[in-house]
């Protein structure tokens, strides 16, 4: 869902509450990574912090899949550097690393874990290597053929950029006015790219393979076949 704090807290209760009062036996929930750090706090992941402790409180069985960072995320903007901010890519993320995964990997994982008998447990679905932006970039480049450059930013200096084209601090802020045009909040984005820096997401393990029985797809085969892996019109904007 869209929308991120309170709300979104309530309504994942609510779907718990009800899963438990219908029988379910085994909850697989969708997180993300970073949930297990112990410093994290950001913007979305406090949400699945939040979920992930109270389906716990219900002693119902669960498996969390804490996705690592949509590849097709940094696609998107990959492309939108070379389009219209001349070939530079700059935001907070340093050279913090992550295991970038793609949208169908997953999907797929999450099928598997639905149909394992696995149960209590963390699956950490990350992509096949962890990488900075920079180094993530750099093999775009060589399979593009662009020339894109990345520049670490500050905090404060992200803020002011998304401030000077209109995106709201938070989901509570003019959402539906503007979350065709930009599918996030400032919060959200900058708070990310600082935990991404500070090493708060930087888990990489062979969970995928275990689960899956193959290798996650690498950021090179990803754009290889870019088209395929485009973010798209993804973001709802009801309330």
């Amino acid at each position: 869902m869209p929308f991120v704090g309170p709300r979104r807290r309530k309504v994942q209760k609510d779907a718990v509450d009800a899963a438990k009062s219908a029988g379910v036996d085994r909850i697989v929930y969708t997180s993300i990574v970073g949930a297990g750090h112990k410093d994290i706090d950001t913007y979305e992941v406090n949400d699945h912090v939040y979920t992930e402790a109270y389906i716990k409180e219900t002693g119902l069985h669960y498996l969390f899949m804490r996705d690592s960072q949509y590849a097709e995320a940094m696609v998107s903007n990959y492309i939108n550097a070379y389009t219209n901010t001349n070939n530079v890519l700059a935001n907070n993320m340093g050279q913090g690393k992550m295991a970038y995964i793609s949208r169908d990997d997953c999907a797929i994982c999450a099928a598997h874990a639905a149909m394992s008998d696995w149960k209590d447990r963390v699956v950490d679905v990350n992509g096949a290597e962890p990488l900075t932006i920079e180094e993530y970039i750099n093999i775009a480049n060589e399979v593009t053929g662009h020339n894109v450059k990345y520049i670490e930013i500050s905090d404060e200096e992200l803020y002011k950029f998304f401030d000077s084209i209109g995106v709201p601090h938070t989901t509570e802020e003019m959402w539906a006015k503007t979350a065709t045009n930009f599918p996030f909040c400032s919060d959200g984005m900058v708070t990310f790219g600082r935990a991404i820096r500070l090493g708060q997401m930087s888990t990489f393990t062979n969970d995928f393979e275990k689960l899956v029985g193959r290798k996650p797809i690498s950021v090179k085969e990803i754009f290889e076949h870019m088209e395929e892996h485009l973010i798209g019109q993804r973001t709802s904007t009801e309330d």
